[in-house]
C-alpha cells in the first residue's frame, strides 16, 4: 500500500496520494459468479500505481435489476475509498433511457457523470461528445468549462491479433496539445476472454491539478462502462 503523504492545504481529503503519482492503473476484480453463471454483479475495482501498490479501491453501487436488463447502460454509483476504508470520491452516473448513440450525444441524449471529492461537493463532470464513429468524452470542472478533450480510436477492441494497449488520447479543449491518455492493457486471451475483469490505466503529468487528476480517474470508469462493458457483454 502507498504511504499516505498527510494533509496538504488546497487538496481535498484523501486525494494527497494523487500529488505524488503520473500514472493509476485500475484493476478490475474477478467475480466467479459472473465467470459461471453470466449474472452481473456490481464492479469491484483495485486502484494501484505503477509499482503495484495499492492507493485506492472502488465498488460500483447499482440497481440489481437494472445490472441484469440494462447491462452497460444502468445507472451507477462508484464509491473510492482510500487504505483506511474512507470515501474519497464519488463518482454518479444517472440511469437514463434511449441514450448513447454517438451521433446525437450531445445534450440530454448523452452520458454524463458527475465527479465528487469529498462526497456531496462536486469537482467536475466527465460527457459523452458527438462524434461519427470514434468514442469521444469531454471532461468539465464544476462550472461547467471543459478543461479536456478525450478521442479514442476508431475500433477499441482487442483479439489475438490486436494485443496492444487501446489508447484514449487526452487533449486540451482546442485540441492543440496532448495531455495524457486513458488505456486498457491487454490482459491475455484467457482472462479477456472468460473473464468481465479489465485492466485500464491513466497517465496525467505529475505537476497537474489534483481536481483533474481526479476527474481523469472518475473518467477511466466513465470509459469502461461506456465501451468495454458493451462489449464485454457482447462477447458473452
Amino acid at each position: 500500500m502507498m504511504a499516505h503523504p498527510g494533509a496538504i492545504s488546497g487538496c481535498p481529503p484523501g486525494l494527497e496520494y494523487l500529488t505524488q503519482i503520473d500514472q493509476l492503473i485500475v484493476r478490475q476484480q474477478v467475480d466467479l459468479l459472473e465467470v459461471v453463471v453470466n449474472w452481473e454483479v456490481a464492479n469491484r475495482y483495485s486502484i494501484q500505481n505503477s509499482l503495484g501498490q495499492q492507493a485506492y479501491f472502488a465498488q460500483e453501487e447499482s440497481d440489481m435489476c437494472q445490472r441484469q436488463c440494462c447491462k452497460q447502460n444502468r445507472g451507477f454509483i462508484m464509491h473510492i475509498t482510500d487504505n483506511n476504508g474512507q470515501e474519497v470520491m464519488r463518482c454518479i452516473r444517472e440511469f437514463k433511457c434511449c441514450v448513447g448513440c454517438c451521433w446525437c450525444a450531445d445534450g440530454s441524449c448523452g452520458w454524463e457523470m458527475s465527479v465528487e471529492s469529498p462526497p456531496g461537493n462536486i469537482i467536475g463532470y466527465v460527457r459523452q461528445q458527438t462524434s461519427k464513429w470514434k468514442p469521444h468524452i469531454g471532461v468539465y470542472d464544476a462550472n461547467h468549462q471543459m478543461i479536456f478533450r478525450l478521442w479514442g480510436p476508431c475500433c477499441p477492441c482487442q483479439a489475438i491479433c490486436c494485443t496492444d494497449d487501446v489508447d484514449i488520447t487526452v487533449y486540451d479543449p482546442g485540441m492543440k496539445t496532448t495531455i495524457g491518455r486513458v488505456f486498457k492493457r491487454w490482459d491475455g486471451c484467457i482472462r479477456d476472454a472468460f473473464t468481465n475483469a479489465d485492466t485500464f490505466g491513466v497517465q496525467f503529468p505529475m505537476d497537474m491539478d489534483v481536481k483533474a487528476k481526479a476527474l481523469l480517474v472518475g473518467c477511466t470508469f466513465f470509459v469502461d462502462f461506456l465501451i468495454f462493458e458493451q462489449q464485454k457483454n457482447n462477447n458473452q
